[in-house]
This record gives C-alpha cells, structure tokens and sequence, in this order.
C-alpha cells in the first residue's frame, strides 16, 4: 500500500470585509483547485457533504501520485448561500490564488453570480448542482466559456416532474409553491408548468414566497382550496420540510412532487409528513456501485453521508477536473477549459459523462425517489427519461 502523502487544504471562511487564511500557500510545485461552497446558512447541509466530498477525492488522488506528477493544492471557501460572498470567493481564487479550476457551490444563483468572474478571469469553474440554464449560458444563449456543470437542468427537470405527475401518477390538476427569489426554483417552476400543460394537464394554483419565509401557510390555504390532485415544490433548503409539515398539519394530503433538493435532513423537521412525496434525484442512492464511497465518506467524517446528490456530484467533480488536467498535458486554465469542453464517454462514480456544445451533460437518466415513512428513507422508485 502507498505511503499516504500529506494533504494540505486551505479553509477559508470568508466575509465581505475580510478574509482569513488558515494555512500558507505550498507554492508552484502543486496544482492549485479552488472549492466554494454553502458550509454555513441555509444550504449548509448541501455545502459540507460537498467539502468533505472534495478532500476525500483529493486524497485519494494525491495519494496516488496526484496529478502530472504534482500534489493538489486545495483551497476553500464559505460562500455562506450570498451571492456577495460567492463573487468575493471567485475573485479571490482567480484574482490572488490563482487556481486552475474551482468546484462547486450547488447553488444556481451562487454560480451565475460568479460567472462574470471566471470568465474574465479565464479560469474554468464546475459546478456541482447548479441546475438552472443560465449558469452556463448568457441571457442571449451565448455559452459562457469557462463555465460548466455536472448535472442535469431545470429545464429537464421540470419536464420529468410533469411527465412523472402526469404519465406515471395521472394527475391532471397541479398546484405549485415555488421560491420568488431563487433563480433555481423560478426555472423549475416555468419548464414544470409549460411541460404539464403540453402532457394535458391544469395549473390550478400557483403560489409564491421568498426564501427566508418560514410560514406557507397562507398559500398552502390557498392550495388547499384550489382542487389540486398533486402538489409541486420545486424549491430546497430548510423551506421544503417546513411546508411539507404545515401543508400536513393543514390537512393536507396530496403527493408531493419535487426535484432535486431533497435532503435527509429534511426528516428532522417534517418527519413522518415526508411520506407519500417524490423527488427527482441524480443518483440512487442505494445503487451499489456507490456503497464504497459511502462508507469512506462515513469512517472519513464519521457521518452517514446524507446529503447524497451533492456528495456524490462533488467527488466526481474532482475526477473530472483531474481527466481534463490530465488530458491538457498542463494545468494551464484555458488548456484545462478546452479539456473539460472536449470531454466525451469519460466513466466517472455515478455516470459517464459527455459535455455537449452548451457545457451540460448529454443524455444522463433522471432518478425518482420515493420518500417511506417507516423506514425514514427516500428509496429508489424508477428512472425517468422524459418524452
């Protein structure tokens, strides 16, 4: 067995007026990555299974030898789910560490704010699952050079979700609750809604709130009246517990259908009200293909991983950015952008991967789960490839 070579990771938690690094930097001699993600605030729960997803992979990787023969340098920073904080963390990986690549947050809102960033800057950002259209494109369809991702979009989820409340569930009648103020959850909400009207079905409510809302139900009352068969949420954070549970305590009982921000740590709010709902996933979580990385990630932390999604998107973000370094025969960031671009069949933990000509993931298979009570776990129900 090799000799496991030391990691050295700079965590940087970073605010608007000043910034704090816990190590010195290593030098020219390692490959410098950068990692931002949402480790404090709403989306905490998201953004800590992603960082010790990360050095997970980075470990691995360095203690193979690391990469072109060069020890990975890993710098990290909080973005707190601000988007101030987000552009403040990609000026300072581009501008003043000076990093081949940055990994992450999930956020679409977090990724689209640092945009302008890393393309002026010409250093080729992933993000993890970020899921809006615009992340990778401009406002015109322009695709923005150095801006990529490894998931699936709204735009797909949004049509699984109909086709699945629709086709698989034949409810014809929807209400949506959806977040005002987030870029991830307005496009979910528009691509659901113009994809159930297409499959026959009604939009017979559609109620919004804002992000740091804590009570829904005034629009859930509304809902409630509406004569939805089925409930859509496409929003995340701690928001997506809490209404589920009012929506219960209401009387509430119709399906919830959701996309990806579901989370474990959504029972310890909802509890048992988390039955009866679905939820579009990427990955099964119980596909045993990812049961070694489970189980690293649970003796690594000492956690059961529960925010799977973002975890498994995270160390396969690593693999990925290592292939294209790998590929560019450098770690010259624009030679790594070409790489990442030009990357096609690459098998990674959870998929292989083909980018296609707007920077997003050819033909990935959508996941639904199913959320069972009794067992307090949301449980694979069948993959989805939307008509």
């Amino acid at each position: 067995m090799k000799k496991m070579k030391k990691l050295t990771v700079l965590w940087v938690v970073l605010s608007i007026l000043s910034v704090s690094s816990a190590l010195p930097a290593l030098g020219a001699d390692t490959i410098k990555i950068g990692e931002i993600a949402t480790v404090t605030g709403d989306f905490a729960a998201y953004g800590v299974a992603e960082v010790e997803s990360v050095k997970i992979a980075v470990e691995e990787i360095n203690a193979a030898g690391g990469i072109l023969g060069k020890q990975i340098e890993l710098i990290m920073y909080d973005c707190r789910t601000r988007q101030e904080d987000m552009v403040n963390a990609a000026r300072r990986l581009v501008e003043s560490d000076k990093v081949v690549a940055v990994i992450g947050p999930s956020g679409s809102g977090l990724c689209i704010a640092g945009a302008p960033i890393f393309n002026r800057g010409q250093v080729p950002h992933i993000g993890t699952l970020p899921t809006n259209p615009l992340v990778t494109v401009d406002e015109t369809g322009k695709v923005r050079p150095y801006n990529f991702r490894i998931c699936f979009l709204d735009p797909y989820q949004g049509r699984m979700m109909a086709y699945f409340a629709s086709k698989d569930l034949g409810f014809k009648k929807a209400a949506v609750l959806y977040d005002v103020s987030s870029d991830y959850s307005q496009g979910q909400r528009e691509f659901f809604v113009e994809s159930f009207k297409e499959f026959g079905g009604e939009i017979v409510a559609d109620e919004g709130f804002r992000g740091e809302d804590v009570d829904f139900r005034s629009q859930l009352t509304n809902i409630k009246d509406s004569g939805a068969d089925v409930m859509i949420f496409p929003f995340m954070g701690k928001a997506l517990p809490l209404a589920i549970k009012q929506a219960r305590e209401l009387g509430i009982g119709l399906v919830v259908v959701g996309g990806d921000g579901y989370g474990d740590f959504m029972w310890e709010v909802a509890g048992d009200a988390l039955g009866n709902t679905y939820w579009v996933s990427h990955v099964d979580q119980y596909d045993p293909v990812l049961k070694p990385f489970f189980d690293k990630y649970e003796a690594k932390t000492g956690t059961e991983c529960k925010e799977f999604m973002n975890a498994v998107m995270a160390y396969d973000c690593v693999y990925w950015l290592k292939d294209a370094i790998e590929r560019a025969g450098t770690d010259d960031p624009v030679k790594v952008r070409d790489a990442l671009e030009a990357t096609r069949g690459l098998k990674l933990m959870h998929a292989v991967l083909t980018m296609d000509e707007f920077h997003n993931p050819k033909d990935k298979d959508g996941v639904m789960l199913v959320c069972d009570a009794a067992q307090k776990k949301a449980l694979f129900f069948k993959k989805v490839r939307p008509e």
